[in-house]
């Protein structure tokens, strides 16, 4: 399609769209809506509500939908873990593996043997 029509066919449209806002414009309907609209923003603005407030208190489904969403998948608490030095008698309870102590036996003794130290 070359530039000339292509600019044509938009031009079209364009007078089409402005025709259909001029329509729109007087329309009543639109008009008592666009009015409602305003009235209803003024008045949760003096209440210091939002328009999901509003929803939450005049529709209850809305309420009971919101509560039955499931809290964040929260995963199951890690489980403590008791290390014992048998060379020292030392004990190490830790949660993860990223314990001082814990690494310090590891860097001296080796992970597999420490591992073996699990009570």
């Amino acid at each position: 399609m070359s530039k000339l029509a292509e600019f044509r066919a938009l031009e079209q449209k364009l007078a089409a769209q402005l025709a259909e806002l001029e329509s729109l414009k007087n329309d009543n309907v639109l008009k008592q809506e666009i009015e409602f609209d305003g009235k209803l923003r003024s008045l949760l603005g003096e209440y210091g509500y939002s328009l999901r407030d509003v929803i939450q208190i005049l529709d209850p489904s809305a309420r009971a939908e919101v509560a039955v969403l499931p809290a964040k998948n929260a995963r199951k608490p890690r489980q403590i873990k008791v290390f014992k030095n048998p060379h020292t008698g030392e004990v190490v309870e830790t949660k993860g593996g990223n314990h001082r102590t814990l690494k310090e036996w590891k860097a001296q003794y080796g992970a597999g043997t420490v591992e073996s130290w699990l009570s």
